[in-house]
């Protein structure tokens, strides 16, 4: 004989997220993990992963659901649903890092020498992208430097200046683009 548990109302899990979102209840949050953590395994479970790996990419899921519980919107999604999707994408994730390929074996050995008009035309390039660069609005030569030579992501930027991260966005792509028509005058 099967049975069920009654299932609980929606509104109980938007409010526990919410006072997880809010106040940082841990009591709420282990009542979510509790409910979700069981279900989440299962669910990538029959989705093809091995249950270490499910258990894994679980566990990381509602870790996500507690880091970043500021970003849960009720108007936008039920709590299942984006703790499912949060789930999903850790899924992707993982199945990701097992598949990178190995490092190909490296020659060792000297170097040929670069032709001389080969570091040429690169001393031109890197002359003209630093010209370029100092072309830019000083807002969009800030947040290229901090995506390409600092190695930040779009919301890592966003956090350090406190810029939307629309903003941040469309000052890159905006930036991008001077960058490519002036490269190409050259």
């Amino acid at each position: 004989m099967v049975t069920f548990e009654p299932r609980e109302p929606k509104a109980d899990w938007v409010d526990q997220m919410i006072r997880v979102r809010e106040q940082r209840d841990q009591a709420a949050f282990a009542d979510l993990f509790q409910h979700f953590a069981p279900r989440v395994k299962g669910f990538l479970m029959r989705s093809g992963l091995a249950a270490d790996l499910a258990e894994e990419c679980a566990q990381e899921a509602l870790a996500t659901v507690w880091h970043k519980a500021h970003l849960f919107d009720p108007a936008r999604a039920s709590v299942a649903t984006w703790v499912f999707t949060i789930a999903r994408n850790k899924k992707i994730d993982a199945l990701r890092r097992q598949k990178r390929p190995e490092p190909e074996d490296l020659f060792w050995g000297p170097e040929a020498a670069p032709e001389p008009a080969d570091v040429l035309a690169l001393q031109q390039d890197s002359d003209t992208l630093v010209t370029a660069l100092t072309a830019l609005p000083a807002k969009q030569r800030e947040l290229i430097e901090k995506a390409y030579f600092g190695d930040l992501s779009h919301g890592e930027i966003a956090a350090q200046t406190g810029l939307p991260l629309g903003t941040i966005k469309s000052r890159i792509r905006l930036a991008l683009e001077r960058l490519r028509h002036s490269m190409k005058q050259k």
